[in-house]
């Protein structure tokens, strides 16, 4: 990318491991300062590992080895006093925020019949609500500055159905709706919003969705997928690119639009 955004600020949720992780080490390399949050904890739902403390030191380590500066930031992105706290301290320390990747999130399995109300509310929380809390600290930010790019991590669930997977599907869907009303109200102030959406990709969580459902990783991406191309999933890094590409000014006019990483999935 030539490093266009080198000295630009991005915040990262779920940045401890999988696609935040490698997104926070890509923007790292254009030159730009990282504001990493994670929940560094496990979560009763739903019940696979999540990000550690330990490996969002190490991320941060590493993106100041690349002669940037990077700042853990705590939070669970349901908490908002917390999340407004943390943000306050990004903007402090780092001076601005200029991207922002709402890539938080979880997913399980269970039928529509079968799912607790308590299952339901943590996948629309952390997956749907969580983006909300996050964007509303920082869009005054952009508002002030008058510019920004908004970035949703969604899904191929968010374009179309999935078995035993509603509660996630939803979350995703509900993504695409706050893109194309936050790209609406911000335009004014040369604010962008894009999601993205990825076929399964090679992360822990898959790893843990594999565990928890008694298969192996492959076979819970095939299962969950079908790709065209012949890959049982894209890599963190797949992700990575495309975020970069889409704060990038070479996507200046990109926005309200979805970016579709499916390896051919919703042609099928």
């Amino acid at each position: 990318m030539d490093m266009e955004l080198k000295g630009q600020v991005a915040l990262i949720t779920g940045a401890a491991h999988g696609q935040g992780r490698a997104t926070s080490l890509a923007l790292a390399r254009e030159g730009v300062h990282i504001a990493a949050m994670d929940v560094c904890k496990n979560l009763d739902y739903p019940g696979y590992s999540l990000g550690t403390n330990e490996e969002l030191s190490s991320l941060c380590a590493e993106c100041e080895a690349l002669g940037v500066r990077a700042i853990p930031l705590l939070a669970d992105v349901r908490d908002e006093p917390t999340v407004t706290t943390e943000v306050a301290r990004a903007v402090a320390t780092l001076g601005r925020i200029d991207i922002l990747f709402n890539n938080a999130g979880i997913c399980f399995y269970g039928s529509a019949h079968e799912l607790s109300e308590a299952a339901w509310d943590t996948m629309l929380d952390i997956n749907l609500k969580g983006a909300w809390i996050v964007a509303k600290q920082v869009i005054p930010h952009f508002i002030k500055q008058r510019s920004g790019v908004i970035i949703n991590n969604s899904s191929v669930a968010g374009m179309r159905g999935m078995n035993r997977l509603c509660h996630y599907a939803a979350s995703k869907w509900g993504l695409i709706g706050l893109t194309k009303s936050w790209a609406i109200e911000l335009a004014p102030y040369q604010v962008r919003v894009v999601s993205i959406h990825p076929t399964g990709v090679n992360t822990p969580m898959n790893d843990g969705l594999a565990a928890l459902e008694g298969l192996t990783p492959r076979e819970v991406a095939e299962r969950s997928a079908g790709n065209l191309l012949p890959v049982p999933w894209i890599e963190p890094q797949d992700v990575a690119d495309a975020v970069v590409f889409l704060a990038s000014p070479r996507s200046r006019y990109a926005t309200g639009s979805q970016h579709v990483l499916d390896a051919g999935l919703l042609s099928r």
